[in-house]
Order: C-alpha cells, then sequence, then structure tokens
C-alpha cells in the first residue's frame, strides 16, 4: 500500500526528530547512577584534591555519586586514555590539567589525539607555582639567584614532578629566558621533590603553591617569586618572577573533559553546575586557601584555553629537547 506524500513525509519527519528528542530526553535524566572522574595524577596530589572538591560538589548537586578514579602514569596520558576509549554518555569524565596540553608534543606515538578526541566541558581554576630554593641557597631574590646561577653553571639542581611535568617546563622556560643552566632531577610527583628540596639534595623546585605553601611561611623553604603575571592573595609578599624576567608567566590550570560526541546536553548541564560550584563562597574560599583563581566559564572557552595552551608549550618543549621519561 502507497502512503500519500504528505503523509508519507509527516512520518518521515517524525521518525528522524526521535532520537533527537530521546536524546535530550535521557540527558534530562542524567545521571541515573555513578559517575567516574578519571584523575591521572596521584591521590592526595594537588590536583587530585581538586578534583575531589568538585566531584563532591557535583554529588550533591545531582543527588549521584561523581566517583574520583586515580589512574597516574606516563604524565596523566594514562588516565586519558582511559576517557578517550570510554562510551560518550556522560558517565566518564577526565580532570584534566597543564600536562594533557604539554603530552600533546612531548609524546609522539599517542594513540588519541587530545584536542580531537576530548571534548572540553569546564575549567575549574588557575594556579601559580613557586620558585622556591633551599635555604642554603644564599640566593634571597630573583636576580641574586640568577647571578649565582651563572656563576655555578651546571651545579645546580632543579627538581620537578616527572619530565614533562608542570614543575618542568616552568623550570625549562626559566632556563631558557633567563640564560641559566640549571640540571634537571625528576622525581614521581611533586611530595618526593620536595622532601628532597626540604632536606637539601636538590637546590629548586617549581612547585605548586598548596603543597609548598607552608612551608614557605614556616621558613624551611624559601619562596623568591611566583610564576603567574600578578602576585598571589595567597603569598602577597613574594614577586612575581615576570617583574625579574619579563615575559616569564606559567599557570597550573585544571578543569573537566569528556569524550568527543559526548551529548552537549550532559556537556551543558555539567558546566553549569561547575561554574555554580566556583561562585559557592565557601567553596572559592577553599580553593584560594589552595592559591587557585576561579576559572569558569563556557565550554567553548574552555577548549580554546586548551588549545593555546597546547601551542605555547610545543615551542618549549621543543626548544628544551624534552623526552618523556
Amino acid at each position: 500500500m502507497k502512503l500519500p506524500r504528505r503523509k508519507f513525509l509527516h512520518l518521515a519527519a517524525g521518525a528522524a526528530a526521535l532520537p533527537a528528542v530521546s536524546r535530550v530526553a535521557w540527558a534530562q535524566s542524567y545521571p541515573t547512577r555513578p559517575v567516574r572522574l578519571i584523575v591521572g595524577l596521584p591521590a592526595g596530589s594537588t590536583g587530585d584534591i581538586f578534583a575531589r572538591l568538585i566531584a563532591q560538589w557535583l554529588s550533591e548537586r545531582f543527588g549521584q555519586p561523581f566517583v574520583t578514579e586515580n589512574r597516574p602514569g606516563a604524565a596523566t596520558n594514562i588516565g586519558a586514555e582511559v576517557v578517550v576509549r570510554a562510551p560518550p554518555d556522560g558517565y566518564t569524565l577526565l580532570f584534566v590539567t597543564l600536562n594533557n596540553a604539554v603530552n600533546t608534543t612531548l609524546y609522539d606515538n599517542l594513540s588519541f589525539n587530545f584536542i580531537r578526541d576530548i571534548a572540553p566541558v569546564a575549567s575549574i581554576s588557575r594556579n601559580p607555582f613557586v620558585l622556591e630554593v633551599h635555604p642554603s641557597v644564599p640566593a634571597k631574590s630573583v636576580p641574586e639567584f640568577v647571578a649565582y646561577s651563572k656563576a655555578n653553571p651546571g651545579k645546580i639542581n632543579f627538581g620537578s614532578s616527572g619530565n614533562g611535568s608542570a614543575p618542568h617546563i616552568a623550570g625549562e622556560l626559566f632556563k631558557m629566558m633567563a640564560a641559566v643552566d640549571l640540571v634537571h632531577v625528576p622525581y614521581r610527583g611533586d611530595q618526593p621533590a620536595i622532601t628532597d628540596l626540604l632536606g637539601g639534595r636538590i637546590q629548586v623546585f617549581f612547585s605548586v603553591m598548596a603543597s609548598s605553601i607552608e612551608h614557605i611561611k614556616a621558613g624551611r623553604l624559601r619562596g623568591l617569586a611566583v610564576t603567574t603575571s600578578t602576585r598571589s592573595e595567597a603569598l602577597p609578599e613574594i614577586p612575581t618572577l615576570g617583574e625579574f624576567v619579563p615575559g616569564y608567566e606559567v599557570t597550573g590550570w585544571n578543569g573537566i573533559g569528556a569524550p568527543k560526541q559526548t551529548p552537549i546536553e550532559i556537556i551543558d548541564m555539567i558546566n553549569k553546575e561547575i561554574n555554580a560550584a566556583l561562585a559557592d563562597p565557601k567553596l572559592k574560599a577553599r580553593l584560594a586557601d589552595l592559591g587557585a583563581t576561579m576559572l569558569a566559564g563556557s565550554p567553548a572557552e574552555f577548549g580554546r584555553l586548551i588549545a593555546d595552551e597546547t601551542e605555547k608549550w610545543a615551542k618549549v618543549v621543543k626548544f628544551a629537547g624534552m623526552k618523556p621519561e
């Protein structure tokens, strides 16, 4: 039996609309079960603390557990690949950091393309690093440290939390712009590096502020400068590195990503709730105590940040000849 043309077109249009309608309805009921937030960093790290704070907020707002799952290794690539391979249904999310942007150039054999395969969901915060030294280092300021480094080329060890980590690239950019010769000593995470810095086995570290602020306040370490373009409210007496090395700026940042093709409706829902979290006075105060500055925005704005940072650090990685472990 042939259907009248008008009837056929009406039914075809209705059938075509069904996937979109069901997709919206499905997104509106999200989430109906626990959501995994994959963190490519060790438990207890600064990034892990940020991720858990956001996961707790999302759990309360959505009425379903948002469970942080630590998958450290390969400079966060292991965690990223877990999310890239996950179904794009909003139930597996990624805690995105500066490392992910650096890894795009640092690793030339990745099985995924981060910018292509991860959809930006929401930015969370910017975080300064601190150029800090062991008290045995005679320098009391950045100019004094630069002069001391030039007088002792190849004799000063600067630690990092691993090849290609944020503290590593911060140090390499400093070496490049200040024209100093420091010896890189990679560790497996921030805490082992800080432990050796406290013990005087290395002399310099570009530390996430949250990891070192108490040591600096207690005088166990000497903070010479913060790496952001403006001074930190958490350590207002410490100058910026850019005041002495014009143009120098390194900012850690983080946010949430999802597998590509995750429904935009779900991405927008999560983005809305994270922006609400960043406007909450209690959560803002907690993040500020860790030296963070809120970085709310749209998924598109977070995507532009990732792209810009990927381009910026590609130049440093190539200049320094950095290689993965």
